[in-house]
């Protein structure tokens, strides 16, 4: 266990330490005040169309003194949201200068991270660039090995609008998208036609899942080789129940203004009472921590006229459109889940197991013993990440069901 968490923290010191020493940089504008953040003037073209780009210098540690040796460029990609509409999604794509000498070309990370907040300075893009990204150890390792890295932003982060936070249907687009983009980065030298792994936990697992379902019909042209997904939120139902009453009820505050955000016909902000609109306004304005503490034990039901909103047949409905499993998605899946998850139900995730399995999913299932939410992640993400790397090298899996 104890090598399993530090061979995360080990690559990120690893990478910092192969840059040159440099003076600190400024720190860069945050996103609500730099330009390239802004809309687009138009939404023409096709998903993963790239809009703009711009080098960047990337920083794997807080106090930026040492630059990471790769080369990198943000993002600004076209896309799709939740309801089929066109929209703009920032982003990230890193290549290592470690040269690809395996079979086929350079794969491709499709990297979607776990909860960042809603506030625009969240975005993983400025985090990046600022040095205190948290799953940098991560991006690390996938980039030490010699592959690169595609990141999205998700919808309304960092890019104007509110961030559809919890929403799988408009977070599957966005990482099948930037890893589309990744390929439109003339410079990145990277191919269509490059085997693609989609990887992400917490939130991310729950993109990197959306991604695998919906990649035979909306990307059909992204090749990819498998899906290494954690702690997922798979039924927003169970998830908000579980978490109703309980110390992560800031997060279900945020998902219920995500969805609301994606699907404006769903009842939510016409009635909020005053403690809602309050907790609202907060999450919209928090990062994680921020958001995770803003309202520790409160009820929904104390947040709406409302005092049973998930049960409206509208929610009802997108809650059922966004629950995971019951689509076989073209690529193996890695599906791993602590048995003692405290934010996301591990019943949950069993459930998610089986109807994959129902479905004739290529599932290889597991279960991290005694493991919490971080833990879960922190004990199994290199594991997780190395599987994805046989997939994309072509080696078959072994699945579960």
């Amino acid at each position: 266990m104890l090598r399993r968490v530090l061979i995360p923290v080990l690559a990120a010191v690893t990478m910092a330490a192969m840059a040159p020493a440099a003076i600190a940089d400024p720190a860069p504008p945050s996103p609500a005040v730099d330009p390239f953040y802004t809309a687009p003037t138009s939404l023409a073209g096709a998903p993963g169309d790239v809009i703009r780009q711009r080098d960047v210098q990337l920083y794997a540690e807080p106090f930026r003194v040492f630059p990471a040796p790769v080369k990198a460029w943000q993002v600004v990609y076209r896309s799709t949201s939740a309801t089929g509409t066109p929209n703009a999604v920032s982003g990230t794509v890193i290549v290592p200068p470690i040269p690809w000498t395996g079979a086929g070309s350079r794969p491709i990370v499709a990297y979607a991270m776990g909860t960042q907040g809603l506030a625009d300075n969240c975005a993983p893009s400025y985090h990046l660039r600022n040095g205190d990204e948290v799953e940098i150890a991560f991006i690390v390792q996938a980039l030490l090995k010699g592959w690169a890295v595609a990141v999205t932003d998700y919808e309304g982060l960092g890019m104007p609008g509110t961030h559809t936070y919890a929403v799988g249907q408009s977070s599957g687009r966005a990482l099948l998208d930037v890893a589309r983009a990744a390929a439109r980065v003339p410079e990145a030298g990277l191919s269509a036609s490059a085997p693609v792994g989609a990887f992400g936990y917490s939130q991310g697992g729950q993109a990197a899942a959306a991604a695998g379902e919906l990649q035979a019909t909306y990307a059909p042209d992204v090749k990819l080789a498998g899906v290494s997904e954690g702690g997922v939120p798979s039924d927003l139902n169970v998830v908000a129940k579980s978490n109703d009453g309980g110390i992560g009820f800031g997060l279900v505050v945020g998902a219920a203004t995500g969805l609301a955000t994606a699907y404006p016909e769903l009842p939510f902000t016409d009635i909020l009472t005053a403690r809602g609109k309050q907790l609202v306004e907060t999450a919209k304005n928090s990062c994680v921590v921020g958001l995770a503490a803003s309202a520790p034990f409160g009820r929904l039901k104390a947040l709406t006229t409302n005092p049973d909103v998930l049960n409206d047949p509208r929610w009802k409905a997108r809650l059922a459109e966004n629950q995971l499993g019951n689509v076989k998605p073209a690529a193996p899946i890695y599906l791993y889940h602590g048995t003692v998850d405290e934010l996301i139900p591990y019943s949950g995730a069993v459930a998610l197991k089986n109807r994959y399995c129902a479905v004739g999913a290529n599932i290889q299932w597991q279960p991290v013993p005694l493991a919490g939410h971080i833990v879960g992640v922190s004990v199994w993400g290199t594991t997780a990440l190395n599987w994805l790397g046989d997939r994309m090298a072509g080696k078959p899996a072994t699945p579960t069901c």
